[in-house]
């Protein structure tokens, strides 16, 4: 699993994902940062309209179009359907890049829609509370799994062995693993939606409640109680505000206390991440 971040609240925020080669949210300087790697980018993720999450569409649409790269992959765009914002911008960028050498696909999704990945994976999308009259979306990358049953999960591994070899029982059961969690920007999520999941990338703008006027974001009390209910394997913390630059590193030694089994980062407001 390997991510590249770039999240400062109000700035700009995007997460490029490798495994599956996509783009959650596209905020401005997106293109700079990766460079040659947007042409790898097959899918791009909007979570909803804010500017700091879409600027950044505009530069890749042109930059794939006219750099030395290769152009015969196509991209696929999906944003929370009724997002009269994006359409708006989408149309924009249309009329602003006429001639396109390469094929792109504008699609909105709604919350009964699934997105399908390759090796059995899919993304799902899921409502979140951010801001009055946005619609804003959360997405899951599903993956379609066997495991052993219940019953047959205490058995040596050679009685196992042993069932599977002689096919005397069906002993495996198919479940749907959770890969990833992405808030966007939001209230903390459903437990549910993060629940025993591989990776959880939640929003954290206000490490102190005080300086939240508005209650459309988390504070890291909410988080901390989010990762306490869902037992995440990983925390990535992103959408930072950056008045807390100089907390970055004694936050994070305070949640590796509180959660010794759980691995946890955070994207500082002014780096780039890399895991």
């Amino acid at each position: 699993m390997e991510f590249l971040i770039r999240s400062k609240a109000l700035y700009t925020t995007w997460v490029f994902y490798k495994p599956d080669r996509i783009l959650f949210d596209a905020g401005e300087g997106v293109s700079a940062e990766l460079g040659n790697k947007i042409y790898g980018i097959e899918k791009i993720i909007l979570t909803h309209s804010h500017v700091d999450h879409i600027a950044g569409l505009w530069g890749i649409v042109n930059t794939r179009n006219n750099a030395m790269g290769n152009r015969n992959k196509k991209l696929e765009i999906y944003y929370p359907q009724g997002s009269e914002n994006i359409n708006e911008y989408l149309k924009f960028i249309g009329k602003m890049n006429k001639r396109l050498r390469y094929e792109i696909d504008f699609r909105e999704i709604t919350l009964s829609d699934t997105i399908p990945l390759n090796n059995k994976r899919f993304i799902k999308p899921f409502k979140t509370r951010h801001t009055p009259g946005e619609t804003s979306f959360g997405y899951q990358i599903l993956e379609q799994r066997k495991r052993l049953k219940e019953e047959y999960r205490e058995l040596k591994e050679s009685e196992i062995k042993d069932l599977i070899i002689n096919k005397k029982e069906d002993i495996l059961e198919n479940y749907t693993a959770n890969i990833l969690t992405i808030s966007g920007d939001s209230l903390p999520i459903p437990p549910n939606f993060a629940k025993d999941c591989g990776t959880l990338l939640h929003e954290c703008t206000f490490f102190d409640e005080k300086d939240r006027k508005i209650r459309n974001h988390t504070s890291l009390a909410e988080l901390k109680n989010l990762i306490n209910i869902s037992k995440p394997k990983r925390v990535i913390i992103y959408h930072v505000s950056s008045r807390y630059n100089s907390k970055i590193k004694s936050a994070k030694e305070e949640l590796n206390k509180e959660f010794p089994d759980i691995q946890i980062n955070i994207v500082h407001p002014e780096k780039v991440f890399k895991i």
